[in-house]
């Protein structure tokens, strides 16, 4: 089967949660500054291009998720001229930059938002400005993030929508207004130089006509009536023809609730094609149901199958978006692998996805194993879905220590404390008092320890990203799953242009007897990449705590 080879299949992303990266003027909160002076580190990684989690102007309700100017860089991170140096810079090195696209909501203190008040203004229509009904609110959505999903307005008698925090209010993408200002956006940063986009939430913009009632939920009543809404796949046409086809650029929307299937309706390539990459949640759903917060035992088989799943269904005409960790989920050690084994479960990890088929994301500071931290009390948190879930929790009889428990588990601010660059105060994060509290095992886990330890899971990754450049069956291979009932072992075969490859990941602590699949002579096979430092191949092995080898056959 000929795969069409381009640019962002062939790279490698590192997402960057600017407030947390590295902070350049001391201010504690991590800036541009921070970043310009860290493109260097991230060119000896191996990385291609970075996704910049909002940059923009914001009341931080959502950290960066709602938006109050689209156009500009908040003076959180600097400005506009520097944000131009940053980009010009990392061009420079080889290195690409994806802007966050959030277009389901804006902040309510944008200046659309607060134009909208006026019901005579044409921006009134921009939202979902609605009456009650019979005394109630206008339907029985649930936001996701906080209470119902309508607020009321005193002054205008009516409510506005928000599927997410309160200060983050839904879009009207229905109105042809706001889809133009939509494309004005897009312009502006691919005209700065930017390539490409993340867009959140993107299968949400389109909300069923009528907005009818939900089946009710504890959280995200209606979530039926936006998920993949029905004019969703026309404005992302439009959004595609309009302006993206335009510009040598690529695209990756984030979608809960997706599946292969669907996913194929959006990112097939060809005529139809409306973005190129999708993030789905299948995977990240094997120790828990739907959230973070609903957990489970961790279950090998369920993340196996997802990735499976997704492997076999893109192959051959759509492109993977591959990931364990970002800004939405605690860190993938302490929920897939082992603090005890952290080194060997950390390298195992980055094995098992990045050598699968599609284009590869890492998180800031997942390059070094970062962590989960540790939180003693509720004020140590910040987030508002923390706070959100806390109220609902309650009502389950779920309070105090036992809410603690899980949250200290489940928050995704578990993955937004500072990055650890070295075993100075605050982790070389910032010379003032950052933001947020660094997490007290960067003494042991850091980017300048790591960078002089030969077996370092840094430096793991660096040539684990220099393999995968240099072979092109890691890109472009075809992917086929070997005993796929192991609650131990994950397996999986690649092969290209008559090249083959053998991938063996444990996710267990205990010995588990590998027996090479039938056909395969793992004797004569090239041991190419491995966590232990092992010189014997054989066809049969007991396996190491959370080991994993590669092998070019």
């Amino acid at each position: 089967m000929e795969i069409k080879k381009t640019w962002y299949k062939e790279m490698t992303v590192y997402q960057i949660w600017p407030r947390s990266f590295c902070d350049g003027n001391g201010d504690g909160i991590g800036d541009l500054e921070g970043v310009l002076s860290k493109l260097d580190y991230l060119k000896d990684l191996g990385i291609d291009a970075i996704w910049f989690s909002p940059l923009y102007p914001s009341p931080n309700a959502d950290y960066g998720y709602d938006i109050a100017d689209y156009c500009d860089i908040s003076k959180d991170y600097g400005t506009l001229d520097l944000f131009r140096t940053v980009v010009d810079e990392a061009h420079k090195r080889g290195i690409r930059i994806i802007m966050d696209l959030v277009v389901n909501h804006t902040s309510d203190e944008h200046e659309w938002f607060i134009k909208s008040k006026d019901k005579n203004s044409p921006y009134h229509d921009y939202y979902f400005w609605r009456k009650g009904k019979d005394g109630k609110k206008p339907n029985n959505w649930k936001s996701v993030f906080e209470g119902d999903a309508w607020e009321y307005d005193p002054q205008l008698d009516e409510y506005y929508l928000h599927i997410f925090a309160k200060k983050q209010v839904d879009l009207n993408m229905d109105n042809p207004a706001v889809r133009e200002e939509v494309k004005n956006i897009m312009r502006f940063w691919l005209d700065l130089g930017v390539d490409g986009f993340r867009e959140d939430v993107i299968t949400y913009i389109s909300k069923k006509e009528g907005l009818p009632n939900g089946i009710p939920l504890p959280v995200g009543t209606g979530l039926e009536h936006y998920t993949n809404g029905p004019h969703v796949h026309e404005y992302l046409e439009e959004f595609r023809r309009d302006v993206l086809d335009h510009y040598d650029c690529f695209t990756v929307g984030e979608a809960p609730m997706m599946t292969p299937k669907l996913a194929r309706t959006f990112i097939t390539e060809g005529d139809n094609q409306v973005l190129n990459l999708m993030f789905h949640f299948q995977h990240m759903e094997s120790d828990c149901f739907m959230t973070d917060w609903i957990r489970t035992p961790f279950k090998l088989r369920k993340m196996k199958k997802a990735f499976s799943t997704w492997q076999k269904e893109m192959y051959g005409d759509a492109w993977n978006a591959l990931y364990i960790e970002n800004h939405d989920h605690p860190r993938a050690i302490d929920r897939f692998g082992s603090r005890k084994y952290h080194k060997q479960s950390a390298k195992m990890l980055a094995v098992m996805y990045i050598c699968q088929c599609g284009t590869p994301f890492i998180y800031q500071g997942q390059e070094i194993g970062m962590t989960n931290t540790v939180f003693r009390s509720m004020a140590d948190f910040k987030d508002v879905v923390t706070f959100n879930n806390e109220k609902v929790c309650a009502k389950l009889g779920i309070k105090d220590d036992r809410f603690l428990k899980l949250a200290s588990k489940a928050t995704r601010e578990n993955s937004r404390t500072p990055v650890q660059w070295d075993d100075s105060e605050n982790a070389g994060f910032t010379t003032g008092t950052p933001w947020f509290p660094v997490n007290p095992n960067y003494h042991e886990i850091n980017v300048a320890a790591e960078q002089d330890d030969p077996d370092s899971i840094l430096n793991f990754y660096k040539k684990l990203l220099r393999f995968r450049k240099e072979n092109e069956i890691v890109i472009y291979g075809s992917y086929k799953e070997y005993y796929p009932q192991s609650n131990e072992l994950y397996v999986y075969e690649r092969e290209y242009e008559g090249q083959r490859m053998l991938v063996v990941c444990s996710f267990t602590d205990k010995p588990v007897r590998f027996t090479a699949p039938e056909g395969m002579d793992l004797s004569k096979a090239k041991l190419v990449l491995q966590n232990y430092d092992v010189v014997y191949n054989s066809n049969v092995f007991l396996t190491k705590p959370y080991e994993t080898r590669v092998y070019m056959l």
